[in-house]
């Protein structure tokens, strides 16, 4: 089955993360923690923790995160955790990586398994979709 529909970032708040041992390397990393707010066929919200490496003036680097979502697919309600990442080379996303994480499922949506992707339109807008099975 699958689930798609657009969202929206409400918060994005910088961490503070410290590192130990320090190592220096040539981009740094950042932690933020997020909220998204679905609409669609993928509706609700989730609440992400955001980890990158990112140089804003070349456009390269790569993310992490890992999602905790509340809402419906399909018309079917209740949460489970995802993970998605990309790397950026100056150009078009590249190695992106999207997994529903198994067993974390819970009410309608217990047994979720899965994939997806998350796209970002020349427009802004944010798109998402879940490819999974109960």
């Amino acid at each position: 089955m699958r689930a798609s529909g657009t969202f929206t970032v409400k918060s994005f708040v910088p961490a503070e993360l410290t590192i130990d041992p320090v190592v220096e390397t040539a981009l740094p990393v950042g932690v933020a923690v997020m909220e998204k707010q679905f609409e669609g066929e993928a509706e609700g919200r989730s609440a992400t923790v955001f980890t990158g490496v990112y140089d804003q003036a070349a456009g390269v680097g790569t993310y992490l995160a890992m999602e905790s979502f509340e809402g419906a697919l399909n018309g079917r309600s209740g949460a489970f955790n995802f993970v998605h990442s990309m790397t950026t080379a100056g150009g078009d996303p590249t190695d992106r990586f999207f997994l529903i994480v198994p067993s974390s499922g819970t009410g309608e949506l217990a047994g979720i398994t899965g994939a997806g992707g998350l796209q970002v339109d020349a427009d802004g807008t944010h798109r998402i979709w879940f490819d999974y099975e109960l």
